[in-house]
């Protein structure tokens, strides 16, 4: 007879569908039934098989497997890589009697993972019994060795998770750890006992059995502490660490659930269904084990978390639910109108000025970066900030809701919040933008008798905003990832900022005692705290914006940029006189700012869906909800409703210096 990874592998290769189909699916089914009837035509064959691979069970190593596959490793991201780099240079054998590596040599496949996944339950029960024919002293056997290795593993998962208690960056959210224990060192102690007296059970000592209420009541707990510390972390800052050790102990803990689902025989119908699930989740993490790409993804996925945990927080700020914030936004964004066409036309005047381009691009990059730091001092904001912070926002949202089942008219309810916040704001910066453009062309004109800008310059301004005869959409997508990655920035300072208290640095800075008293180093402290990462994200924006055309002349690329904002204020100074013609120009404008707002969105949504592991169930509910909210409020896209309250309002922030 052939060895058990001989015998699996040419199963597996036999039933392995030809195609991910409906159609190939089904087939599979149907190979299993062909081979159990072969195999039930030949006895002596398959009770030496069904012997053979017993064996194999009764003595493979399972704690690999169930104490390690698909949970993060406890090493960090470099020794991981490079532990991965190795493995794809010269490969560790593989021992067919440890079951994680049985896993990798028999679904060896690319593909594997991706059928395993989708196949029905019942057809894969239909296989493992084929296989696995026994009397029932034999089964009783592989059982209990099944349900040792499983206690066994259970037991080292909830040491591992009792040893993390004293992490420093756990520590550092929650001090009251080193005076008192954990729900997690409850959850050891009890399984502990759990599986002692699971044991002895087994052993034939019926007094010695308790069920496993009390270790599900721990579980709940260690779940709702490892909430609090993702909620403290969104104040106090948090790290690839941080979300790493979090990540870790969420996968922990589900594993844990997982086993004792599976040990729970009073309940068989859900223990095998877990068995059955576990056992595609190790396919799919085995498959993941060595891969560098896995591992890349991964860590980019946290790293996301941590910079998006920060936007997400400030993003409730950025939606009017009521009439107060509404015309609060209104008046915020109609500042920012009042400084945006200084910095337009600050720009026209360094490009008109002969500079070299060096220096022409570090003056824009200065104009726009500083300009939208003072935009965000003087507590204005300018339109399509809000995306990235409003974004990672909709992506908590679908998160908390998805564990629900994802109410769609909730997050459609959202959506409808966040278009009016767009746009009032893009009404405030355009109307005064342009007025005050046109304004200051008119006085210049009225003063020295000749336009502002020359008669090229003006054609110039209107080409600029042609979408069918320049490139001004594509530009408009450039501003929009550039809106994106600042609001990346953005998040990534604001929690460092929390992170390393710098609040408390300030305060107690050497230097600064020396200089300020108290009070004032107290005030500045809590400013920078607060603002920090949106003046740093600002000023990014504005060197992003500034370097565009540099960049794409380097590349030998038409690179650029065009935002609603600066639009609207080019246009004022156009000198446009056909109401037509001003009409067309300013309807481009507003293409313009659609660009802005969907680009940014988009990737700001990606980008946040992405760190929290979820997706959005079903778009088309999702737009048949917004449609529905659409059309039973159509003006609540733009104007906010009486009844619509809100008891946690808040002012929207002022670091609206980006665009």
């Amino acid at each position: 007879m052939d060895s058990p990874l001989r015998i699996l592998t040419l199963v597996i290769d036999y039933v392995r569908p030809r195609k991910i189909d409906d159609a190939s699916m089904a087939a599979v089914a149907t190979r299993i039934t062909d081979l159990r009837v072969a195999l039930e035509s030949r006895p002596e064959l398959y009770s030496a098989l069904s012997q053979t691979l017993r064996h194999w069970l009764t003595s493979a190593n399972y704690f690999i497997a169930f104490a390690s596959l698909g949970i993060l490793p406890r090493q960090g991201f470099r020794r991981e890589l490079t532990r991965r780099l190795y493995e794809q240079i010269n490969p560790a054998p593989k021992d067919p009697d440890d079951v994680a590596d049985m896993l990798a040599l028999v679904f060896h496949h690319r593909k594997d993972p991706q059928w395993v996944n989708l196949l029905p339950g019942d057809v894969w029960r239909e296989l493992f019994s084929t296989l696995w024919q026994a009397d029932a002293e034999d089964l009783r056997s592989l059982m209990v060795r099944a349900i040792d290795e499983l206690l066994y593993a259970m037991e080292m998962l909830s040491i591992w998770v009792a040893a993390e208690e004293l992490e420093p960056d756990l520590v550092r959210l929650e001090p009251r750890l080193m005076d008192r224990d954990s729900a997690f060192v409850g959850l050891q102690r009890e399984l502990a006992s759990y599986v002692h007296d699971y044991g002895e059970w087994l052993q034939g000592n019926p007094e010695a059995w308790h069920d496993d209420a009390h270790a599900r009541v721990m579980l709940d707990q260690c779940a709702s502490e490892i909430s609090f510390f993702r909620r403290r972390a969104v104040n106090s800052g948090t790290s690839i660490h941080l979300a790493y050790l979090l990540e870790r102990l969420e996968q922990t803990l589900q594993r844990i659930e997982d086993i004792l689902d599976i040990v729970d025989l009073s309940h068989i119908e859900r223990s095998r269904d877990t068995a059955l699930s576990l056992f595609q989740e190790l396919v799919l993490a085995r498959s993941r084990k060595d891969s560098l790409r896995a591992l890349w993804s991964q860590n980019i996925r946290l790293l996301s978390r941590t910079v998006t945990e920060n936007a997400s927080d400030h993003g409730e700020h950025y939606v009017t639910r009521d009439r107060a914030d509404y015309f609060r936004m209104l008046r915020s964004a109609a500042g920012a109108g009042l400084i945006i066409p200084l910095m337009a036309l600050l720009k026209i005047q360094v490009h008109e000025a002969g500079l070299s381009e060096g220096l022409e691009t570090l003056l824009h990059c200065l104009n726009y970066g500083l300009g939208f730091v003072l935009i965000h001092l003087c507590g204005f904001t300018i339109a399509t900030k809000q995306p990235a912070m409003t974004a990672a926002r909709f992506a908590n949202a679908v998160e908390k809701e998805g564990r629900s089942g994802a109410n769609a008219r909730k997050l459609a309810e959202f959506l409808v919040q966040v278009s009016r916040s767009q746009f009032i704001a893009i009404v405030g910066n355009v109307a005064l933008a342009l007025s005050i453009a046109f304004l200051i062309s008119q006085v210049y004109l009225y003063q020295v008798g000749t336009p502002l800008l020359s008669l090229e310059q003006q054609q110039y301004q209107q080409y600029s905003l042609t979408p069918f005869s320049s490139l001004a959409l594509l530009h408009a997508g450039i501003a929009g990832v550039w809106l994106f990655l600042s609001g990346l920035i953005a998040g990534y300072f604001d929690n460092r900022t929390a992170y390393l208290s710098l609040e408390e640095r300030f305060k107690r800075h050497p230097l600064l005692r020396r200089l300020l008293p108290l009070t004032l180093r107290s005030r500045m402290a809590s400013y920078l705290a607060q603002h920090y990462g949106a003046i740093v994200g600002n000023f990014s924006f504005g060197v992003l914006l500034g370097a565009t055309g540099y960049i794409g002349m380097l590349l030998g690329l038409p690179l650029d940029i065009r935002h609603v904002a600066f639009s609207s204020a080019n246009l004022g100074y156009a000198g446009v006189s056909n109401g037509l013609i001003f009409l067309q120009l300013f309807s481009f404008v507003l293409m313009i700012g659609i660009i802005n707002l969907v680009v940014s969105f988009a990737l700001a949504l990606l980008v946040a869906l992405r760190a929290r592991g979820v997706t959005i169930f079903s778009y088309r509910k999702l737009l048949r909800a917004l449609g529905q909210e659409a059309r039973q409020q159509p003006l609540a896209l733009f104007w906010p409703p009486k009844t619509e309250t809100d008891s946690s309002d808040q002012t929207p922030p002022s670091d609206g210096g980006k665009g």
